[in-house]
């Protein structure tokens, strides 16, 4: 019989969700309710090409909420031949942000996961909130279909705990839990594995750095499998520049605003977070309208390249130093995948660090996984094609096989 799960990755204002045949590894269908709560709000479906219907369509539905969202895309999935009523639906991954330090692996969820999620909101209110929200309207809309949590955190939970803990006051940790978490780390682990079948070596044989470069962006330091080091931290706001996130900043800056402009603690974490990085340094966010601004000669945004490339090549030749044996770095996600000049610059100059990318292969276009390293580069160098939600399928399937034991 077909395996089939659904996966669900709900934003403060989107679900996008994705049916998988695990047994083949084809996407059933896909889709993406955005605006949620606002006038505009639509759903985006992708059905597979051999389907009779047409493979795309927009749906314009009034969508309230996020349990109208879950609804809506119920209804979608009972019109598709493929879902045959559900009868194949063996189980529900969603993705969930937050796993803080309890969460290590993909997790079954019941209500006491609930609880212990809910009490997690503090560490990421806007992720949490809206990941509980569909868990349990999940739960209430396909009753009796098992479902698993896979947490964004749970991949760095390996790190050795000099590479998560801050130098602060030891009672913060203790009683507030402020520590490294890291992020991106479905993707990470996604891509690590793609690295190691790529190259045809063992995981845990293989050093890797991989950058997921996105609107959000985050670099982790790969040993054997398992992630020893992240940009991230105890929020996504640490690290690289981001498209609207600061990334690293010195501390007392926040403090310096405070005083000088008189600046609220909201309206400090709306600027670092939401008009900082890419846009608050260029006045833009997408890295293929900067580029082309910078292109056309715009200073800032030439400046807002320079300073996402430098970043990236600090964070690599910091992870060089962390791994000591470095075998390969990945670029991926949006900006990662789809942007030849960012590589290039992340990487430009580092042949003494036996790092070299070929200009022509690196403009080339080419499969899921492919190499763009120069012929003298000691370290290879990959673009991936992340796929976050065939590796919380993949995870959630894993999850449930265990549980039945």
């Amino acid at each position: 019989t077909m395996r089939q799960i659904l996966v669900l990755n709900l934003g403060s204002s989107s679900i996008k969700y994705e049916l998988f045949d695990m047994d083949s590894g084809s996407v059933l269908e896909s889709g993406l309710a955005e605006r949620i709560g606002e006038s505009e709000s639509c759903l985006k479906r992708q059905l597979p090409q051999s389907s009779a219907n047409s493979p795309s369509q927009t749906i314009n539905a009034s969508i309230p909420d996020h349990r109208h969202g879950i609804e809506l895309i119920r209804r979608m999935l009972a019109e598709n031949e493929l879902f045959a009523g559900g009868e194949h639906l063996v189980g529900i991954g969603h993705r969930a942000v937050h796993g803080g330090e309890r969460f290590s692996s993909p997790t079954l969820i019941d209500d006491k996961v609930i609880e212990s999620i809910r009490e997690l909101v503090p560490l990421a209110p806007l992720h949490n909130l809206a990941n509980l929200v569909g868990m349990e309207v999940a739960r209430s809309a396909f009753p009796g279909v098992p479902q698993v949590a896979v947490f964004d955190t749970a991949y760095h939970q390996t790190l050795p705990r000099y590479a998560y803990r801050y130098a602060i006051p030891d009672d913060w940790y203790r009683r507030f839990q402020i520590r490294r978490y890291g992020f991106h780390g479905t993707s990470h682990a996604y891509v690590a594995k793609q690295v190691a079948g790529h190259l045809g070596r063992p995981l845990a044989d293989l050093n890797t750095i991989v950058f997921h470069l996105g609107n959000g962006a985050s670099a982790a330091a790969i040993r054997g499998g398992e992630s020893v080091d992240t940009s991230m931290g105890l929020t996504p706001l640490e690290g690289l520049v981001m498209g609207t996130r600061s990334g690293d900043l010195d501390p007392a800056i926040v403090f310096h605003m405070a005083k000088e402009a008189g600046m609220s603690m909201d309206q400090l974490d709306t600027s670092l977070n939401k008009q900082s990085g890419l846009k608050g340094i260029c006045g833009a966010n997408d890295m293929r309208e900067i580029l082309a601004m910078a292109a056309g000669g715009d200073e800032a945004a030439g400046l807002a390249v320079e300073m996402f490339a430098y970043r990236i090549k600090k964070y690599l030749g910091a992870y060089m130093a962390v791994l000591g044996r470095l075998d390969a770095v990945a670029f991926t996600a949006g900006i990662g995948e789809n942007s030849p000049e960012v590589r290039a610059l992340s990487c430009a100059d580092l042949e003494p660090l036996g790092i070299a990318i070929d200009p022509v292969l690196n403009t080339a276009d080419g499969g899921p996984v492919r190499e763009i390293q120069s012929a003298g580069s000691r370290v290879r160098v990959l673009v991936v094609k992340t796929d976050e939600e065939f590796e919380i399928a993949e995870q959630t399937l894993a999850c449930l096989q265990n549980d039945l034991g």
